[in-house]
């Protein structure tokens, strides 16, 4: 129903407007009057805004070298197959590329976590069920029975 009511009303109401319509006056303003500007302002604005432009495009393409600098990180850690986009994200960037203070605390607490966990006493501290200090007190009473069988060895 709205849409019949809508068809043969809106057409009239279309005609009813008339001068409200936008129509282009014979003199055709340019983009720097039609926003209350001078030609000389209007090329400073574009100028600067051209400029924000390369900015905004230079901070991206850094935070993008970032990311892929950390992922290559990680796949280098774990082993993982290459990304050439990555490697050419980085590129792109150059040398500027630094990964956040934040986040390179972390990699080298992770670092320092896992060479802990590859020694030998991170080991046996994974193993469960395992009292260290009764693991050193048997330690300790197998080397004093090796003294005393060397002592009472008689090729000795």
């Amino acid at each position: 129903m709205a849409f019949m009511v809508k068809h043969m009303v809106g057409g009239q109401l279309k005609n009813l407007t008339g001068g409200l319509t936008e129509e282009k006056p014979e003199g055709e303003k340019s983009d720097a009057a039609a926003q209350g500007m001078t030609q000389e302002e209007f090329e400073q604005y574009q100028q600067q805004l051209e400029e924000e432009k390369q900015e905004r495009e230079a901070n991206f393409a850094q935070k993008k070298a970032e990311r892929a600098t950390v992922r290559s990180h990680f796949r280098d850690k774990y082993r993982l197959p290459k990304n050439e986009l990555d490697e050419t994200q980085i590129q792109q960037a150059g040398d500027d590329v630094v990964l956040p203070t934040e986040l390179a605390k972390m990699i080298a607490e992770d670092n320092q976590e896992e060479a802990h966990k590859q020694s030998v006493l991170g080991q046996l501290s994974n193993i469960q069920n395992l009292d260290v200090d009764q693991l050193k007190d048997k330690a300790q009473a197998t080397l004093e029975d090796l003294k005393k069988q060397t002592e009472n060895c008689s090729l000795m």
